[in-house]
């Protein structure tokens, strides 16, 4: 992110553990699924752009989750908890910074107005896999199907989504709280205006035809008039994006193309006659993705050159050479990225995984203090949990393995899991220790009382001490 909220756990429940190349996205195991993708550059733009206009509509920037979901169909959606979700493939449909704002505005305008549930991802809840774009990895959580369930639960996100509609007044009250918050922002809501004209005609389809943003968001020409009349009146209208504002959009939709699309689409999405700084970049991730891996970390040289304190280019960098098996020769630039980008958790996951990778246990100790201070940011990145747990067993700390696997699995919702795991560590952590006490917090919040301990510590008694399961290993 360009900054990290003190509200740092806006997606840190919906992270799973594990990594894979993020070619596995076209297996036929994963090719109909939803994700959600974190990508630390994205994130940061996104958030910058909307934080001005949830201010001015008296929401806390802080308080609202923006998630971007892995899925081409047009489609955002609001639920309860100042939940937003936005789809790739209506990021890809704008034509202007402008016109996505303006999608966040309305949908916030939903939030602001605590409109009930409506479909939006009705099936992102069902798949236990999220994609971490800029770590180049997926996710998967191996061998238990409901995950994906657990990971979205606790905010209750999707799994009524498919069964409820807004009605059209809420639509149109949707509309004005997004334009006056845009003017209040200094934004002109021209964009939002432009969006939902240009797909105008999807009325006219069947529900079945007709995108899911626009089943769940009916248009009308009465409610498009109804908010163009006072937003071409207002003072900020002819107010148009900023460059930066305009490189910025350029930039994230030839990242989420390239890492999205198959990479010859993206090479003639973005040929070599086109010398931009986003399609250069498309084309470096494209080429890594065919597995060009040299001519992929020549294009990135050449970006680094002409921005060597870019923290992104040097993320790219190192997640090449890590998923080309060279995690020792990828520890410098993902060093590099987070000495330039201290405050983001991600990038010092992408490093602790690098060092872990090595098989040098002279590294554990720092991918250790890397994971911990990226956790003190994300509490409960699971991913960061499941690397946490595989430092410390690399280190025979079977003890603190255990907690950080109770922990991932507590992030996860699995209390289940997450109690197994605490109790296993109690058995071998001191007694007086804040991670025992911290273990002993894990039991009971998942509903055991203390005779519950007390008999399961009996039954431990009798089982072997010797070694971790990690996460998914029973």
């Amino acid at each position: 992110m360009t900054r990290t909220p003190p509200a740092a756990t806006r997606f840190r429940r919906y992270l799973a553990a594990g990594a894979c190349a993020l070619a596995v996205l076209t297996s036929a195991a994963t090719a109909q699924a939803q994700s959600l993708i974190r990508d630390t550059e994205i994130e940061g733009i996104i958030h910058d752009w909307s934080e001005p206009v949830l201010d001015a509509m008296g929401l806390d920037p802080n308080e609202v989750e923006i998630l971007l979901v892995n899925d081409n169909d047009l489609n955002a959606f609001a639920t309860r908890g100042r939940i937003m979700g936005l789809n790739t493939g209506l990021i890809l449909r704008t034509k202007s910074p402008n016109q996505l704002l303006g999608v966040i505005a309305h949908e916030a305008g939903h939030i602001k107005n605590r409109h009930t549930l409506r479909d939006g991802a009705q099936n992102a809840g069902m798949q236990p896999m999220i994609m971490t774009m800029a770590l180049g990895a997926l996710a998967a959580i191996a061998g238990a199907p409901d995950a994906g369930a657990a990971l979205l639960a606790s905010s209750q996100y999707f799994g009524t989504l498919g069964a409820l509609r807004y009605m059209q007044s809420q639509e149109g009250e949707a509309d004005i709280t997004g334009a006056r918050a845009l003017e209040r922002a200094g934004e002109s809501g021209r964009g939002m205006v432009e969006f939902f004209e240009n797909f105008r005609s999807q009325e006219i389809f069947s529900d079945q035809r007709r995108y899911p943003y626009f089943r769940s968001h009916p248009l009308s020409s009465q409610r498009i008039e109804a908010l163009r009349r006072p937003v071409e009146a207002a003072s900020n209208y002819e107010k148009r994006d900023s460059p930066q504002r305009m490189a910025e959009h350029a930039l994230v939709v030839a990242k989420i193309s390239a890492f999205m699309d198959a990479p010859n689409a993206t090479l003639r999405d973005y040929p070599s006659s086109d010398t931009s700084l986003p399609a250069r970049y498309a084309r470096a991730i494209a080429w890594y993705r065919d597995g060009q891996t040299q001519k992929a970390l020549d294009a990135v040289d050449v970006l680094l050159t002409e921005q060597p304190e870019n923290p992104y280019f040097w993320e790219l960098k190192g997640q090449i050479l890590f998923e080309e098996g060279r995690p020792a020769e990828a520890i410098g630039a993902h060093e590099r990225s987070v000495e330039l980008k201290p405050d983001a958790p991600l990038l010092r996951i992408n490093l602790a995984h690098a060092l872990i990778e090595t098989n040098d246990t002279a590294r554990l100790t720092e991918a250790e203090n890397q994971l911990k201070r990226a956790l003190a940011l994300e509490g409960d990145n699971n991913l960061a949990w499941r690397l946490l747990s595989q430092a410390y067993s690399s280190q025979g700390k079977e003890g603190e393995a255990r907690l950080a696997s109770a922990e991932y699995w507590f992030a996860l919702r699995r209390s289940e899991q997450a109690a197994q795991f605490a109790m296993r560590a109690r058995d071998m952590l001191d007694r007086n220790s804040i991670e025992w006490r911290r273990a002993t917090d894990i039991v009971l919040a998942s509903g055991a009382t203390e005779k519950d301990i007390t008999d399961a510590e009996r039954r431990n008694e009798q089982r072997s001490r010797s070694g971790v399961i990690p996460p998914g290993g029973e």
